[in-house]
Order: C-alpha cells, then sequence, then structure tokens
C-alpha cells in the first residue's frame, strides 16, 4: 500500500472515535482483587500530551488510567514541556508516542509527513530534565512505535543506553504468508515466556505467583537493541527482521532491511535512582480497533495477560512495595 493512502487510512482511525463510542469508553478492565494504594492514595502518573502524541489519557491511552486507578495510583495529563519543575510532583512518567511538530498526524485531507529525517520529538533541555528527574528517583515508561515514533524518541532513549532504529520489525515467515510488508507489521507478535521471548524479570514475573506473565501480545512497532544494563523484558526470535524506508509505510524491494533476531521489544534498566521500562511498541498498553473491525491492544483476546503485565510495571517504576500496601511516602520519591 502506497505511504499516501496508508497515512489517511491511520487518519480516519485516529479521528473514529467522533463516529460513535471509542473502544476504550466500552472496554472494562480485569478486577483487582487487592489493590497497592488506598483509591487516589497512591503516586502520581503523568501521562505526556505535550509533543503531538497519539496517545493520550484523552486518546487511547485511557484503558491505562482506568487500570492504574483501579490500584489506587493517581493519574493526570501532562501538557506542559518537560522541566524540573513539570516533572517534580509526579513518581511516574508516561511518554508515548510522542512527535515532532513536523510529523504530526493530521487529519485528512491534509498531508502527514512521515519521511526521513525524523527529528526528536524533545529539546535537549527537555530531555536533560528527564534524565535528571529519573536520576533522582523517578520512574519512566517510554513507549515507541515504530517510524516515525522510534525515531523521535531516539534521542531521549538513548540517554538510557537505548539504542532505537527508526524503522519497522515484522516476522519474515509471516511476511511469506501475506506476501506483503505492510500486511506482516500489522500481524500480532505473541511473546511466550515457554519459547524464550519473555526473560524473567521482576515486571514479568511479579510479586508472586499470581502476578507472573507467560505471555504478551504486541501490534506492530519496532526492535531495538539495548545497553548493557538494561534487561529485556520481550525478546525476539531467529525471523524478526527490520526495514527502514525512507517514508512510513512505503516498502519497496529495495527497502533496507536487517535480522532483528534477539532484539528486543520490551527492556527495563535502574538509572541512578531511578528506573525506566522501554517498550518499542505502543499498543500492547491501549484498547483499539482495527480498520477491520478487529480488536487491537488489551481488548485482543491474545492479550489477556497485558493488563496484569502494566500493573507490573507501575509497580516495578514506582519502588519496591511493602508487602499489598504499596511504597511509602519516602520510597515513592
Amino acid at each position: 500500500m502506497k505511504s499516501a493512502v496508508r497515512l489517511a487510512l491511520l487518519g480516519v482511525l485516529w479521528l473514529a472515535c467522533d463516529a460513535g463510542p471509542a473502544p476504550e469508553e466500552v472496554w472494562f478492565p480485569p478486577p483487582i482483587a487487592e489493590p497497592s494504594f488506598p483509591y487516589y492514595g497512591g503516586p502520581l502518573i503523568l501521562v505526556d500530551a505535550a509533543h503531538f502524541n497519539t496517545h493520550t489519557l484523552e486518546q487511547r491511552y485511557r484503558p491505562l488510567a482506568k487500570i492504574a486507578r483501579l490500584d489506587g495510583y493517581r493519574v493526570q495529563s501532562s501538557t506542559a514541556p518537560f522541566s524540573r519543575t513539570s516533572l517534580a510532583p509526579a513518581r511516574i512518567l508516561v511518554v508515548v508516542n510522542a512527535l515532532h511538530e513536523r510529523n504530526r498526524v493530521k487529519p485528512p485531507p491534509m498531508a502527514t509527513d512521515w519521511s526521513l529525517p525524523t527529528p526528536s520529538a524533545f529539546t535537549p533541555d527537555e530531555i536533560g530534565a528527564v534524565r535528571d528527574w529519573v536520576d533522582d528517583g523517578g520512574g519512566l515508561l517510554l513507549a515507541a512505535d515504530h517510524m516515525p515514533f522510534a525515531g523521535a524518541a531516539a534521542a531521549l532513549a538513548a540517554v538510557f543506553g537505548v539504542g532505537f532504529d527508526n524503522g519497522f520489525v515484522i516476522d519474515e515467515e509471516v511476511e511469506r504468508s501475506v506476501g506483503d510488508a505492510a500486511a506482516a507489521v500489522s500481524q500480532v507478535t505473541v511473546f511466550r515466556r515457554a519459547d524464550g521471548g519473555i526473560a524473567s524479570h521482576p515486571v514479568t514475573d511479579g510479586r508472586g505467583a499470581d502476578e507472573r506473565v507467560d505471555a504478551v501480545a504486541t501490534f506492530g512497532g519496532h526492535a531495538f537493541r539495548s545497553g548493557k544494563d538494561a534487561a529485556p523484558l520481550l525478546v525476539f526470535g531467529s525471523t524478526a527482521v527490520s526495514l527502514f524506508p525512507n517514508v512510513a509505510w512505503d516498502f519497496r524491494p529495495d527497502t533496507p532491511r536487517g535480522s532483528a533476531a534477539g532484539w528486543l521489544q520490551g527492556a527495563a534498566l535502574t538509572f541512578g535512582r531511578g528506573r525506566v521500562a522501554v517498550f518499542a511498541e505502543a499498543g500492547l498498553f491501549g484498547v483499539q480497533t482495527s480498520a477491520e473491525g478487529e480488536p487491537v491492544g488489551m481488548n485482543a483476546p491474545a492479550a489477556a495477560q497485558n493488563p496484569r503485565l502494566l500493573l507490573n510495571v507501575l509497580h516495578w517504576l514506582s519502588g519496591p512495595l511493602d508487602g499489598r500496601a504499596g511504597p511509602s511516602s519516602e520510597a515513592a520519591r
């Protein structure tokens, strides 16, 4: 599919909430038997909405807020540039699919420009502020989809030793079966602990057997290489390949590609007094429907454990938990 047509379809999907109830509005998260904090008594989560994000509390990531609030977290949208002042109240910062203004999604008939080069979504001062905030004890959840989202977040990921490549990830066997790279990007990938796709870590193991995650579904995205200090969470198998088009979704016979075997779609690391969880796909913690009406995200049948993974990520980012009571005020800072 030509890039202009694909982007037009994406624009329609992003505006689909105007035609009726959005999927996240009718989706109900799994119940939480023992919340980690008293209702609205937990740490503050800020969800970035200041960088032309396609995933915010108002659009696509409302389900994240539903789950977090059921567990006692406070959740707010953040519309200010990152700075020491804007980040100070937060214990967790969620940054998902941020874009530079050049690449912002425009509704049809306006043209969205997803051609190279991809500028950073964040200024050097903002990147420095996030780095210092994490170093001082903050918890960052950074998720970036395929090109151009990966490129827009690359500079921020790099300060934590994570190498984002501005591409798309596909499974070569799936590509052969569907006969098209663009169609292969849209296929569901299920990472399973049993075959090495999920690595053992507090994020995937949880705080007990009832919180262990053995299967996670993702929906496209890219693959990345972790630094030496990052622990793998979601690991691609031997048939994963990264594609690097000059324009997003414009796949051609000469589009550069290379093996992504052993590369990651999820990783976690400590940085100073803080923690960072990185995912190279945004849909795994959202709720959507595809152009064909198929569920995409935590509402998909293959993603039954994705909400559990999200809770584990939040628990790990907000610091050591004292049983089920949640961290003390000192630990939450």
